[in-house]
């Protein structure tokens, strides 16, 4: 964790860029959230969850950002005197395992204002990660699944709805929540 932080002064805020369960739940205090493109990612069912939200046995798909394209999403900026007693527990959320690469990401407010984020993308070189699957077979995958965090369909649709909410378009994802 510390790591991933080297760059940063303690004096200045830190922005988290949001695309998938931190949207509808954040879980920490932050001072600022604002909508975000970032480039070069997608959100994308592509992580096995064999806890949270499935088992080893029967599991679920969460979102990572995968490589290409580009997601809308949110920043939440934490106060620099907040990082210290938010990001254990974010990391504990978020980097249990080998899954996400933590990277700093160029996240743009707008075509002129860009901020540089933590986002956690997927390690494609973990065996947790599934780059494609046909439609229907995520769709039987969600339906079966539930872990500690509860039902794998729940945390779709949440997500889902969290976007709609936050005026965020994902025709993949509607798509999807139609067929489900």
């Amino acid at each position: 964790m510390w790591q991933s932080l080297t760059h940063w002064d303690q004096k200045s805020d830190v922005w988290v860029f949001a695309y998938g369960s931190l949207i509808w739940r954040p879980d920490f205090e932050y001072v600022e959230q604002r909508a975000a493109t970032l480039h070069g990612y997608h959100r994308s069912l592509c992580l096995w969850s064999r806890i949270n939200r499935g088992t080893p046995d029967t599991p679920g798909v969460v979102f990572a950002l995968d490589q290409g394209g580009s997601c809308e999403g949110i920043v939440y900026r934490i106060a620099a005197n907040q990082i210290k007693h938010i990001f254990p527990t974010l990391w504990q959320r978020e980097m249990p395992s080998g899954a996400y690469n933590p990277k700093w990401v160029d996240c743009y407010l707008d075509p002129h204002t860009v901020v540089s984020a933590l986002a956690f993308v997927i390690n494609p070189n973990t065996d947790a990660y599934v780059p494609t699957m046909p439609l229907e077979q995520l769709r039987q995958v969600i339906h079966a699944a539930h872990g500690l965090n509860g039902p794998c369909i729940e945390y779709v649709l949440e997500t889902a709805h969290a976007l709609k909410k936050a005026n965020i378009a994902d025709p993949k994802l509607e798509h999807l929540v139609q067929y489900l």
